[in-house]
């Protein structure tokens, strides 16, 4: 199987203003720790390779590196001024296009969110631009490489499907533990093994399609919020505790 994993380099607090990827403000997105180690266990079980796949400026170089030390095989990083500004659809119009570029490939795993934007729309927004089948909030996987048996819980149910691969699936954070990377295999990774870097002319990409250019929405402003409520102690036992509370709400209006 040749597995494709998207990971993306995540900001690691609130940016004031335009957001600026830096390597001590990011981190590999905790969302898609489990997708890669569920494509490495299906490397294990069935043979193959993984590829990790992620978008981005020089410092997601870092990301993706974590990857070549957990055991992915190859890392690609869209890296183009051209993608700096990209939206959801934008994102995924370039994902898409890097993994026609990594063809032919059995799977595309993507975590279910992101850490910082937290919207899921990536995964399921670059099936849609690939045509390929896709399983979000995935659980389990089994059956041989070319139909699998893919299992989710959604609103109290469990489900399964059948998927013809090619196909593409969002993994569940329960999905699996992902491994610790040895100290070998980090020194290996930061030291020895080579991060691709791809342009939108090497994948053929129309630059009107990504960036800002090719972004329906625009994020206005990012900011901290600013958290007003407080917590108050009651003392007492939980009878006084209760006269007390019901003094409370009927000082300020909220009983009669």
């Amino acid at each position: 199987m040749h597995i494709i994993v998207s990971i993306k380099s995540v900001v690691t607090e609130a940016p004031r203003g335009e957001i600026v990827r830096t390597a001590d403000k990011s981190v590999l997105n905790p969302f898609d720790r489990p997708a890669l180690e569920v494509a490495l266990q299906l490397k294990e079980t069935h043979g193959g390779s993984v590829t990790a796949l992620s978008m981005g400026p020089p410092t997601a170089e870092a990301s993706l590196r974590e990857a070549l030390a957990a055991g992915a095989d190859r890392a690609v990083l869209l890296c183009d001024p051209a993608l700096a500004g990209s939206d959801t659809l934008a994102t995924a119009t370039a994902l898409s296009a890097g993994a026609q570029y990594l063809s032919p490939f059995d799977l595309m795993l993507f975590g279910t969110r992101t850490a910082d934007s937290d919207t899921g729309q990536v995964g399921p927004q670059t099936a849609v631009l690939l045509g390929l089948p896709m399983v979000t909030g995935t659980t389990r996987i089994d059956g041989p490489p070319d139909r699998l048996i893919v299992e989710r819980k959604v609103d109290g149910f469990e489900e399964r499907y059948e998927v013809a691969t090619p196909a593409t699936l969002t993994i569940h954070p329960s999905a699996a533990v992902p491994r610790d990377p040895s100290l070998g295999g980090l020194a290996s990774a930061f030291d020895d093994m080579p991060v691709e870097t791809i342009s939108i002319a090497q994948m053929g990409l129309d630059p009107s399609l990504v960036g800002d250019a090719g972004s329906p929405t625009r994020v206005l402003s990012i900011k901290p919020v600013k958290r007003k409520r407080t917590c108050q102690w009651i003392e007492g036992t939980p009878v006084m505790q209760a006269d007390a509370l019901v003094r409370q709400l009927v000082d300020k209006g909220l009983i009669g």
